[in-house]
């Protein structure tokens, strides 16, 4: 997640990683990194709820930014936290 200092645009952006997308559909592990999409909220400092390892599903448009997939201002929904909150 990365925070915007108080002199700037308020923005809010995390990394997600989808890690059912390393399992193929026989089952085995896929080999490689999960997929990654960055999800940026423009006008936001903090999106409640939003935390490293909250379980979402996200759904918006998605551009291509500096090489990584890039989602902004998404519909959310929040799937769960992690147990030790």
């Amino acid at each position: 997640m990365t925070y915007v200092p108080a002199g700037q645009t308020a923005e809010f952006s995390a990394i997600v990683s989808d890690v059912d997308a390393r399992h193929r559909a026989d089952g085995a592990l896929a080999v490689g990194r999960p997929a990654r999409l960055r999800v940026v909220w423009l006008g936001r400092r903090r999106v409640p709820g939003i935390d490293a390892g909250t379980e979402v599903r996200l759904e918006g448009m998605v551009n291509t930014v500096q090489g990584l997939p890039t989602m902004y201002n998404p519909r959310y929904e929040i799937l769960s936290r992690q147990e030790n909150e």
